[in-house]
């Protein structure tokens, strides 16, 4: 349920039948108790947990040279050019990214110089889901976007039983180290360290409940992107819509997983029937239907909307992780949206493009987090940071109201520092 008051008017011709906020107590305590083990135990305790949860015997955890430009061989050709034309275009688009972000050096009053920089992570975790499926276009979206920044050092771990052309997704995205370790005992490793895996200063990428509480707990001493929860598509459509390729997109993001949140918010009553007839009519021919249908049923909604406006309103609300936008004037109603992870104008931008290869990431806030931050870019990997030089007119234009303001709050070491060097300066003339 939302904690926001919903607009009125709103007619739910299909609501979610589960809440998509599940007790996460169980998962936090032994997300903890990983974490405990691996800092105190090392290499010994993510071995023990490899063997426990993902039923891998490992002598060693990162993955050769050899190791890699045998997977590089082993990847299909066409599956090796699909992967690099993905790479080229995310790192377009990171590289326009990265050209847009300014440097600032400016005199706000005389002698007083301010200014940034921003400067690209030292070392950055990638982490690469395993899953259900072998994702072959997760790595490219963690890796490539961080070595386009300049970071010196990019690891990726991904689950030691993830498809070897994931390795060579790894690698061809640009991996400087690669390990083969999952789930919570990575983040544990990536944040703590261990006797073989650095320490990074920041850990990316979308994992299962385990991972994401595990970035949750180490955040702090090791930055985080976000803390990403289950896919959501929603799709504002009016008249114009097409119900087969609604159905069709919403259930290519519902096969992500069973908690996968997916809806149609529309101004036509009938169309939201028709969309609903048509979700249950693919749902009998789809090879993954055990997987979409049980999201469909859970977490799948169809809202009608007495306007525009009110459908605006909802979906600003809902601040969809993916929001496609399928109505007669697509470019003129986006320009009006404000909360989504990222958007998808008119009927040709299914988001299964942005998903594998169009060139914007795919690691995207969840949860209604749309509603304070963007996805993945080149800045995740970049921090600006300030500062200031004064000559000795700027220490004149300063130091006095810093002096007054650092008395009137009773800080007297404060006051001190800002007069000493207006006394000097004085005493010197």
């Amino acid at each position: 349920m939302s904690r926001l008051p919903l607009p009125e008017g709103l007619t739910f011709v299909k609501s979610p039948a589960r809440d998509a906020v599940a007790d996460n107590a169980p998962v936090e305590q032994l997300v903890s108790e990983i974490l405990a083990r691996v800092g105190a135990e090392g290499d010994a305790a993510v071995r023990d947990y490899s063997a426990k949860f993902d039923k891998a015997e490992l002598d060693s955890f990162e993955v050769t040279p050899e190791q890699r430009e045998a997977a590089l061989a082993n990847l299909d050709p066409q599956t090796r050019a699909d992967t690099e034309f993905a790479i080229a275009n995310v790192r377009a688009f990171a590289e326009a990214q990265l050209g847009s972000l300014s440097e600032v050096e400016v005199e706000v009053r005389p002698g007083v110089h301010l200014g940034h920089r921003n400067i690209p992570l030292e070392r950055v975790g990638c982490y690469v889901p395993g899953g259900r499926y072998p994702l072959l276009s997760a790595p490219i979206m963690t890796i490539v976007p961080a070595k386009v920044a300049g970071c010196e050092e990019v690891i990726a771990c991904l689950p030691p039983n993830a498809h070897e052309a994931m390795i060579a997704g790894c690698h061809l995205s640009g991996a400087d180290r690669i390990f083969r370790i999952g789930g919570a005992q990575a983040i544990a490793a990536m944040a703590l360290g261990t006797e073989t895996v650095p320490a990074v200063d920041k850990i990316v990428g979308p994992g299962n409940a385990f991972v994401n509480e595990a970035k949750r707990q180490v955040f702090g001493p090791v930055g985080i992107d976000q803390l990403a929860g289950p896919s959501e598509i929603f799709v504002l459509a009016d008249h114009t819509g097409d119900a087969e390729m609604l159905a069709t997109d919403l259930l290519a993001q519902a096969e992500h997983d069973t908690r996968t949140r997916v809806g149609l918010i529309t101004t036509d009553a009938a169309l939201a029937d028709a969309v609903l007839a048509e979700v249950d009519a693919q749902l009998a021919t789809l090879s993954t239907a055990e997987t979409a249908g049980q999201a469909w049923r859970d977490y799948g909604e169809i809202v009608v909307c007495p306007d525009e406006a009110t459908m605006i309103a909802y979906s600003d609300i809902v601040a969809a992780e993916h929001l496609q936008v399928h109505t007669e004037d697509a470019h003129g109603l986006g320009r009006k949206l404000r909360h989504y992870g990222s958007l998808f104008i008119g009927t040709n931008s299914s988001v299964v493009y942005s998903d594998k290869c169009s060139g914007t990431n795919h690691t995207l806030p969840t949860m209604g987090a749309g509603r304070y931050t963007g996805g993945l870019w080149v800045g995740t990997y970049i921090k600006t940071v300030t500062h200031q030089w004064l000559s000795e007119e700027g220490v004149k234009q300063v130091a006095p109201p810093a002096a007054r303001q650092a008395a009137s709050e009773t800080l007297e070491g404060h006051r001190r520092a800002a007069q000493l060097r207006l006394d000097r300066m004085q005493v010197g003339a």
